[in-house]
């Protein structure tokens, strides 16, 4: 893909300003989240979504989850939502818990690899919620590195791997530790595709039980 200057902008007003208005221009800005550095595009626009692939040479197969600035903004990617989820976001987000619902159909199909579901989440980085409302819509939350090659935590890595293939980074600091737990809310019960910083009691907790683990 054609290599271009990346530039680090600061996590400050002026910085998610610049950053947020290139996501709408439809480039890519890597930022930082609660664990680490992910890859942003707006995930209702087609052209980079698919750009957010080619930057990492990652699979079309592959669907990307998305980050959203808050859980009310769950319907802007969800055909509906179902009531599991709905306590689920209301006890866990922002937070280490990413929920799988079903995804609307005017979203890219390449975003969920043509699952009709979608992997959604409310980070509790406040950088990356700043980013995400200036943008104004939901970002892809996919890592920022190369596929298969170690996630990245700081700008500096993220430029080994992403520099000249993408448009800025948001500076800052991913702190690192335990990565989400995954629990797909379409399936009856829920049912736990990855344990993660959320522990199997705390889910049996917020859902009477009633979850699959």
């Amino acid at each position: 893909m054609p290599r271009r200057r990346t530039v680090i902008l600061a996590a400050d007003p002026a910085g998610i300003a610049a950053a947020a208005g290139l996501l709408r221009d439809g480039h890519l800005v890597a930022f930082p989240t609660d664990t680490l550095y992910a890859l942003g595009a707006l995930a209702t626009d087609a052209r980079a979504v698919a750009a957010v692939f080619r930057a990492k040479g990652r699979g079309e197969a592959n669907a990307l989850p998305v980050l959203l600035a808050d859980a009310a903004d769950l319907p802007r990617v969800a055909r509906d939502v179902p009531p599991a989820a709905r306590r689920l976001a209301a006890r866990f987000w922002p937070g280490e818990l990413t929920i799988i619902v079903p995804a609307r159909a005017d979203l890219p199909p390449l975003l969920h690899g043509h699952s009709g579901t979608i992997a959604t989440r409310v980070p509790a980085h406040e950088a990356a919620r700043a980013l995400i409302r200036a943008a104004g819509g939901p970002l892809t939350g996919t890592s920022a590195n190369r596929s298969g090659a170690a996630p990245a935590r700081t700008p500096a890595e993220v430029l080994a791997q992403l520099g000249g293939r993408i448009h800025a980074v948001l500076d800052g600091l991913a702190p690192g530790g335990t990565p989400s737990t995954v629990v797909d809310a379409t399936a009856t019960p829920p049912r736990v595709l990855r344990l993660g910083a959320v522990s199997a009691d705390a889910l049996r907790a917020a859902l009477d039980g009633d979850v699959a683990v």
